[in-house]
């Protein structure tokens, strides 16, 4: 990790690297947890001495697990995965106002962007091409935002389009979730949604980028359903024994909206994955409660309520029973696993440094 020679951006370093150095404060060594600070084109720990590069501009502070190798770690294979297949793709985004419309078209990006503060600082774990950070970053240029990804080939694309749009409240990060390079307790929301259960231990995941969150701050984690996915692993079967030519059993495939690198790509995402797990309300519940985060919201609603644009993500709704759950979860299954089969869960830091 230890910095090269060239630099990408020794000659316009105060330029392109303006937003890191004016958030700083939010950053720590990912390898020692110490300050880092912005020098030339890359950035140097105050405490280790260790020094990360800024390929154009997106801050590589990558640093692998040192588990016993008995814990099991796919951090690299996911990583060798989304480097080759980078999720989502930018080939029908040409601008701001196209991004802007296909994240609205999801209710989930549409309550977001009305109900999080023009001012909030944003942090989006696992970011991929980091189509979500842009939105935010875009719709309100007060807003600071960083979105991080371990893959750098899917940070390029993000990168490339905040570049042709100058979106500078944004920063892009290579990162592992399991090794955050931001400080405890920094960010008003941290986002992950649809990254979790691509790690090797979901819950110490989401334990991890909870730590992120200040106090009365908000984390957002999307995950599949353990009901709700079973549509997907049928099909994904039956493409193991019929060939990948029956994808077209997925009603998103068949959609006259996507064009052919969308629909390669969604392919690729949801068939082709090397690891994932399944969740369901109840176990999230659990991790909310053990980290101190008081259940807010769900999409679906864990009650069984409707969601619309009326529907308050960062408001106390009710957890529902466990029959409620179960009801929800059970119409996710019966309803063909649509989006994959995943929902998203909101908690509110119930007021401690999380972590302590």
């Amino acid at each position: 990790m230890e910095k090269t020679a060239e630099t990408p951006f020794e000659a316009t370093a105060g330029e392109d690297l303006a937003h890191l150095a004016e958030n700083a404060d939010l950053l720590c060594c990912p390898a020692c947890g110490g300050d880092l600070q912005v020098r030339g084109g890359a950035l140097a720990c105050l405490k280790c001495g260790h020094s990360f590069k800024c390929e154009k501009r997106i801050a590589s502070l990558f640093w692998p697990n040192q588990w016993d190798k008995a814990r099991g770690d796919v951090t690299e294979i996911e990583q060798s995965f989304y480097e080759r297949n980078p999720f989502p793709n930018y080939d029908d985004t040409d601008s701001v106002a196209t991004l802007v419309d296909k994240a609205r078209a999801g209710i989930f990006a549409h309550l977001l962007d009305q109900q999080v503060p023009a001012r909030a600082t944003i942090l989006e774990v696992g970011c991929g091409t980091g189509q979500l950070s842009n939105f935010l970053a875009s719709s309100s240029r007060a807003r600071t935002v960083f979105g991080a990804d371990l893959s750098l080939s899917s940070l390029k694309l993000g990168e490339a389009f905040r570049r042709a749009h100058q979106i500078n409240n944004l920063t892009f990060c290579q990162m592992n979730l399991f090794r955050p390079a931001f400080k405890a307790g920094g960010f008003d929301l941290v986002i992950s949604n649809g990254v979790l259960h691509h790690t090797s231990d979901p819950r110490a995941a989401f334990a991890s980028i909870a730590r992120l969150v200040r106090p009365r701050g908000f984390i957002a984690i999307g995950l599949y359903n353990v009901l709700g996915r079973l549509p997907t692993d049928a099909r994904r079967l039956l493409l193991r024994m019929l060939g990948d030519r029956f994808a077209i059993l997925d009603p998103r495939l068949r959609s006259p909206e996507l064009n052919a690198a969308r629909r390669r790509a969604w392919f690729l995402d949801q068939y082709k994955n090397p690891h994932e797990s399944k969740h369901s309300f109840g176990e999230v519940l659990g991790w909310f409660d053990t980290a101190g985060f008081e259940f807010m919201s769900s999409i679906p609603a864990s009650d069984g309520a409707a969601v619309d644009s009326a529907y308050r993500l960062f408001e106390a709704h009710p957890r529902g029973s466990a029959l409620d759950r179960l009801a929800v979860q059970l119409r996710m299954l019966l309803e063909g696993g649509k989006d994959g089969g995943l929902f998203v869960m909101i908690g509110r830091n119930g007021g401690h440094q999380a972590g302590d």
